[in-house]
């Protein structure tokens, strides 16, 4: 980032001098080198869970700020995700299942087209169509500016509309990238010798593809599913901005260009340690769904 960090903290200050900067370095601890002094200062601070001060946000700490922006963010991308991963597995195994059919065809070639769509192309198309043209949905934002609601229902209303929009882009942005997956995963699972023995016991097909085509297919959704999850603070950005959504994407290109340093490192942490906890996780699932990964 451009810049340095005094002067970002002293903008709008009156008469400002070089005495000023240095007594602001020496109070910040940025006249020392920032390895290692500045850098152990830090990593000693996060483990006490001491992120800083906001600029931006006239000096609150940063880890509630964190704290108020992240529940947009984890609404919006774990309803998201959830939808795309119902949606994606469905179409996969189904196109899969009637692979080299009409439907493979068409549900193959809309798994692409969603899945080539930069998420922020299928946001403004959803607001040029649906939110100013035929004004069925609000333009931005999650909640109406100023709106007095007789009781949750309206405020919940409220919300669900300002959703919907945002909602679908991520859903869609993803369907197609897990369909294309698990188009994939079954196709090659029903060459597999067990899937051929079991039809020739006399299986039913829909037995087959429930039993024991789809489990096995599901084991490589999972490290997929726990990679998004990982990067969901970075697919934030384009989706949140778009729909001005008030979550860590919008958060982070405020901090970035008002250079707030300690936001900044507040969320590129939280993202690291989301992508480090989603592999754990996804592990730990691959685990238990293929007990030979535990042997």
């Amino acid at each position: 980032m451009p810049g340095s960090p005094e002067r970002v903290i002293l903008r709008g200050t009156p008469n400002l001098t070089a005495e000023i900067l240095q007594q602001t370095r020496e109070r910040w601890g940025l006249d020392k080198p920032v390895f290692p002094d500045q850098f152990v200062a830090y990593v000693g601070a996060t483990a006490t869970g001491d992120l800083g001060f906001s600029f931006i946000a006239h000096g609150r700490p940063v880890g509630d700020v964190l704290a108020q922006r992240i529940w947009p963010t984890v609404i919006l991308f774990g309803l998201g995700e959830l939808v795309a991963i119902v949606l994606g597995l469905l179409l996969g195994a189904y196109t899969g299942w009637r692979r080299g059919g009409a439907v493979d065809y068409v549900g193959n070639g809309i798994s692409l087209v969603l899945y080539s769509t930069p998420y922020f192309l299928l946001g403004m198309a959803f607001l040029l169509i649906f939110a100013t043209t035929l004004r069925w949905f609000p333009t931005f934002g999650m909640l109406t500016a100023g709106a007095q609601y007789p009781g949750l229902w309206e405020r919940f209303l409220d919300f669900a509309g300002h959703l919907a929009l945002p909602l679908a882009t991520v859903s869609l942005g993803l369907v197609g990238q897990y369909a294309i997956v698990m188009r994939s995963s079954i196709v090659e699972t029903l060459s597999e010798d067990y899937v051929q023995t079991a039809r020739a016991m006399g299986l039913r097909e829909g037995r087959i593809l429930g039993r024991h085509a789809l489990p096995n297919a599901l084991l490589p959704t999972v490290s997929l599913v726990a990679i998004n999850l990982g990067y969901v603070v970075a697919g934030a950005i384009t989706v949140e901005v778009v729909f001005n959504w008030p979550g860590l994407g919008t958060l982070a290109v405020e901090a970035l260009t008002a250079r707030d340093y300690p936001v900044l490192q507040g969320v590129f942490l939280l993202l690291g340690v989301s992508v480090v906890l989603a592999n754990l996780v996804a592990d730990l699932v691959y685990g238990a769904l293929d007990p030979r990964v535990r042997t």
